[in-house]
């Protein structure tokens, strides 16, 4: 019994501690697996200068070891030795001549979970060691993440200075190993991407793109990294136009867009940038002061006219700096007819023929199958044709050789279409019966000669007329032959009027 009665003896103290042995610890630590914590600590005991000159020292234990066999785990005794497997890693901090028995711990191990007791020994007078108040330490997997600072924002074409760190590190213990992984960084430097910090010069193409910075313990399987997403900020590089989801080809900042006259048109301008450039539409003028005629990037014309011809802008504004291209737009018209309108004139066919276009049409008279020089004159006719803006006009005069059947036609034509109307002579006059090119005009004709048709057989019923006699009028729409109280000239309505 007497070694049981001797051991509380030997640890300088007992489980109660004895008077004037204070020890202000927490009694529970957690620290992640390769970071660093600090404990602080402090302490007081009963001592006498005059009974207790020497130096003190100060011991931290693991697990309940023996104060006078095993190796402590920090110490300010100079004559002891450490663990090794936590030598460097484990310091006192502070001084100890004001009671500070704080320990710091770096790099922690999974190893080094346990119970921590702290002693204090001085001279012959001062040997205890501290079981009331004992600190537990836990330590766990590696969860931290690296931090990532960086100057804000970045912008393209800046040089900037990217850092990596790791929260609750230290520099005790094994050093830490950084990299970097990203589609901004170049290939053709891996040095650069191996130190904790990095220099990035961002490009438009960087904005969205990850940027990795990986954490390693050297020798350790502890491994731990943050993603970031790159915020680059840059002007516009370019600008697209789309009409109808189709983007148009800008040739030198500048291009020709032809639309129909009366289509609408809506038009998109898109110049990506961060943050988002403010995109207007301007007509003529873009300078600064000049008033938009959109203030978004959408242009909409719900009809276009010729007055809207000319050049068109979009501009994009942004504060690293500006774009704008230009687009010209060109209006076409397909032809439309206006006559041909005929008369007779001192025994001469005069007749006339318009078309309106842009660009605007050639037009040409012909005889039959044959093709009547412009602005010519021959012995049997003569064409004087000419043009204004949209209109081209044209007059033909015929005189002799007119036969019955003979077919006089207008044609006008552009790029984008054309359209063409005719007339038939009879005998000293002529019959509208083929019109313009629609197919509308010749069932009106039809319908026409049937109703000369119907009214013939009514002149012929008429009482008082031998079934072979015929009506001066009706011989005149037959024969095409003048009445005698008719004047020499007459003049020839346009299809419209002989349909009514």
């Amino acid at each position: 019994m007497l070694p049981l009665l001797l051991l509380p003896l030997l640890w300088g103290g007992s489980l109660q501690e004895e008077p004037g042995y204070e020890l202000q610890v927490q009694k529970s630590v957690t620290v992640q697996e390769g970071l660093c914590v600090l404990v602080p600590c402090s302490f007081s005991y009963p001592w006498n200068a005059w009974y207790s000159p020497p130096p003190l020292y100060i011991y931290w234990f693991v697990n309940e070891k023996s104060p006078y066999y095993d190796e402590p785990v920090a110490t300010n005794n100079p004559g002891r030795k450490v663990k090794s497997e936590t030598q460097g890693r484990f310091r006192l901090l502070g001084d100890v001549r004001n009671k500070n028995c704080s320990l710091s711990i770096g790099d922690a191990r999974m190893g080094d979970a346990g119970s921590y007791s702290f002693r204090v020994e001085r001279g012959r007078d001062v040997k205890h060691t501290y079981v009331r108040n004992k600190l537990n330490l836990e330590v766990t997997a590696l969860t931290e993440k690296p931090d990532v600072h960086f100057l804000e924002p970045l912008e393209s074409g800046r040089l900037t200075r990217l850092s990596c760190s790791l929260p609750g590190s230290c520099e005790v213990g094994r050093p830490l190993t950084f990299s970097w992984t990203g589609d901004a960084l170049s290939p053709l430097d891996p040095e650069t991407t191996r130190s904790s910090e990095l220099t990035l010069t961002p490009r438009p193409e960087d904005h969205g793109t990850n940027l990795t910075c990986q954490v390693k313990r050297r020798g350790a399987q502890v491994t731990t990294e943050r993603t970031i997403q790159l915020n680059v900020s840059y002007a516009p590089q370019n600008i697209t136009i789309f009409r109808n989801g189709t983007a148009l080809e800008i040739l030198q900042n500048t291009s020709t867009l032809l639309v129909l006259e009366g289509q609408a048109l809506w038009l998109l301008c898109e110049a990506p940038s961060n943050p988002p450039a403010h995109l207007s539409w301007f007509q003529a003028s873009s300078a600064p002061n000049a008033t938009p005629i959109s203030d978004t990037g959408i242009l909409a014309l719900p009809r276009v006219e010729f007055a809207k011809e000319g050049v068109f802008t979009c501009r994009a504004q942004h504060p690293l700096g500006s774009l704008h291209i230009f687009l010209n737009l060109s209006v076409y018209s397909l032809p439309q007819l206006l006559g041909p309108s005929c008369s007779w004139e001192a025994e001469s066919l005069h007749c006339s023929c318009s078309f309106r276009a842009w660009p605007a049409p050639s037009l040409y008279w012909w005889l039959g199958e044959k093709p009547l020089e412009g602005n010519s004159s021959q012995g049997s006719f003569k064409v004087n044709s000419s043009s204004a803006g949209l209109w081209t006009n044209s007059s033909l005069i015929l005189h002799g050789g007119l036969t019955s059947g003979l077919k006089v036609s207008c044609k006008g034509w552009n790029t984008y279409g054309s359209q063409s109307s005719s007339v038939l002579l009879l005998q000293g006059r002529l019959n509208l019966r083929t019109g313009v090119v629609p197919a509308a005009l010749g069932g009106a004709g039809v319908m026409a000669l049937l109703c000369i048709c119907l009214c013939l057989i009514f002149f012929l019923m008429i009482p008082g007329r031998s079934p072979g006699q015929t009506a001066p009028e009706t011989k005149h729409l037959l024969l095409g032959i003048p009445l005698p109280w008719e004047n020499n000239r007459s003049s020839i309505m346009p299809p419209s009027a002989f349909l009514r």
